[in-house]
């Protein structure tokens, strides 16, 4: 998770060696359909695993 751009919202890459940008996410809701879509089943994710998900710019309530 990238920091929060000036315009809302937060970039979403995988943590891959192309660094696939999988979209931009408004909000937690916005970011579970972009990890389902990426093919990770929603019900198993858990924003505060640091293996699976690395907030920067603040933790997952921060969007502006």
């Amino acid at each position: 998770m990238h920091p929060p751009s000036p315009t809302g919202g937060r970039r979403i890459t995988a943590d891959r060696p192309d660094g696939d940008d999988l979209g931009h996410a408004h909000g937690i809701a916005d970011l579970v359909e972009i990890l389902r879509r990426a093919g990770l089943d929603p019900d198993q994710v858990r924003l505060d695993d640091p293996v699976r998900i690395q907030w920067r710019g603040g933790k997952a309530d921060v969007w502006e």
